[in-house]
């Protein structure tokens, strides 16, 4: 019987405080271009400082940071988002605000690196990546239907995300002592499958810029395009994320029965279909049919990718590279949906970042058929080690008593070797294949040829052969 599987509830907590900044990510912009001297493209600036700050702590960790250690590091990464998050929603200084995001995004990026090495380290990757989507989901949505009912400012996303890395904080003692973490083992070991997850990471950035140009203004395309309240908006992003739950939990039934190259690669293109739908929403029911539609399918894709880059190193060095590769591209999102919005407007934003996605799709499926691909082994003739066995002589000496006679040999002159049957192994020596060579009695031919010289026989030996041979 097998044992059950235990749920590492603190990587989840902690997969959930590192996530959550990324999720509200539309609100938190959205809020700073409403609250705060900004523009739109300045707002959407901002964002993006925040998520590449996370992915250059993400960079940071997988070159030198695992050294610390996993508990050490998570408290470090909670408690530089404490401190950003907290002093960013507290002050109305735009300098104070950018630099208290900086540090909370390095914060997050830290937080989302240790567990993302630690989940690396589970036998199931997979399962523990989607109760981390599910809660982060779970309370990105809670929070979307609770911000707009607590009051206008740009401070209450911010402090959401702090508070939540304040409560997770406590749960890093329960970490594994030795949870692994990306350099954590001595010796620096070369990244195993390192083609596929070269071409993996290469992907993955176009594939998160094209999400999250999207989301980075999904709140202003509800409000200008869609013509939506806030609370209205709030409630689609609610609705979304419940249907990413739904998501999420269909990747966990799912399991890996159908691979992991078909859910991304189909996953992909459906989210295609629905990024075009929801940038080309001019009213409620378009605009919430294609964002719930999309955030169902978003995190169904993104549960498997994380599997696929966990799978590929057991200590999670993939997970914390491409994760960081994939924050790039969030980082870039916001700002890149700003200008590409203002450029062309939202529709054909929506077009653009459609073909980015199809593009993108063919390296990450490739990448997943070259993991699932069994391995085949061939082994040269020459390459079989060679084994020696030395072969053990038997004693073999050649007396020649032709011509000479037995009186003028004195039978004291000749040594005389005495051998204990009880020290030959039987296993050594087999008895049956033993030429055997029937010698006659000497006694008798001495007693004829030499009269009175004496005979010395050996001990334990006797004259018959028949007694010999059965010994």
């Amino acid at each position: 019987m097998s044992a059950p599987r235990t749920t590492p509830w603190p990587l989840v907590a902690l997969f959930t405080a590192g996530y959550l900044a990324p999720y509200l990510l539309p609100t938190t912009v959205g809020r700073l271009d409403a609250g705060l001297p900004l523009t739109a493209t300045e707002a959407g600036a901002t964002g993006s400082a925040l998520l590449l700050s996370s992915a250059t702590a993400g960079f940071l960790l997988a070159a030198r940071g695992g050294r610390a250690g996993a508990r050490t590091l998570a408290r470090v990464g909670l408690t530089l988002a404490v401190l950003g998050y907290g002093t960013a929603a507290l002050t109305g200084s735009v300098p104070a605000v950018v630099a208290g995001v900086l540090v909370g995004g390095l914060g997050s990026g830290t937080a989302t690196a240790v567990a993302a090495s630690g989940i690396a380290g589970r036998t199931d990757p997979h399962r523990v990546t989607t109760l981390g989507l599910l809660t982060v989901s779970a309370l990105a949505g809670t929070l979307y239907l609770t911000i707009p009912h607590l009051g206008p400012g740009h401070g209450l996303p911010l402090a959401a995300i702090a508070l939540t890395a304040l409560a997770v904080l406590p749960l890093t003692g329960r970490l594994d002592t030795h949870a692994a973490t990306p350099t954590s083992t001595t010796g620096h070991t070369p990244l195993p499958h390192r083609g596929t997850g070269l071409l993996l990471a290469a992907a993955m950035p176009c594939w998160s810029l094209a999400q999250n140009s999207l989301w980075g203004v999904s709140g202003r395309i509800g409000l200008t395009q869609a013509h939506l309240t806030e609370v209205t908006v709030g409630a689609v992003f609610a609705a979304a994320l419940g249907a990413g739950l739904l998501g999420v939990l269909g990747a966990g039934a799912l399991g890996p029965r159908m691979g992991r190259a078909v859910p991304i690669g189909v996953g992909t293109v459906l989210i295609a279909v629905c990024v075009v739908l929801s940038a080309s929403a001019s009213g409620p029911v378009s605009f919430a049919g294609g964002e719930i539609a999309w955030n169902a399918c978003y995190p169904l894709v993104l549960s498997y990718v994380i599997g696929l880059a966990a799978s590929l190193d057991p200590r999670g060095r993939w997970a914390v590279l491409v994760g960081s590769a994939g924050s790039l591209g969030t980082a870039a999102g916001p700002l890149a949906g700003s200008l590409l919005s203002a450029w062309a407007g939202y529709p054909a934003m929506g077009r653009i970042l459609a073909v980015v996605l199809l593009v993108s799709a063919v390296p990450m499926t490739a990448a997943a058929l070259r993991a699932t691909a069994p391995a085949r082994r061939t082994t040269r003739i020459a390459d079989l080690p060679v084994v020696e066995i030395p072969l053990a002589e038997l004693p073999h000496a050649e007396t020649s008593l032709t011509g000479t006679s037995l009186a003028e040999i004195s039978l004291t002159e000749v040594p005389l070797t005495e051998v204990s049957l009880a020290e030959v192994s039987l296993a050594e020596v087999a008895l049956a294949e033993i030429p055997l060579v029937e010698i006659p009695a000497l006694e008798p031919l001495l007693a004829e040829t030499a009269p009175g010289l004496p005979v010395r026989a050996l001990p334990g030996h006797s004259n018959s052969y028949a007694s010999t041979s059965a010994r």
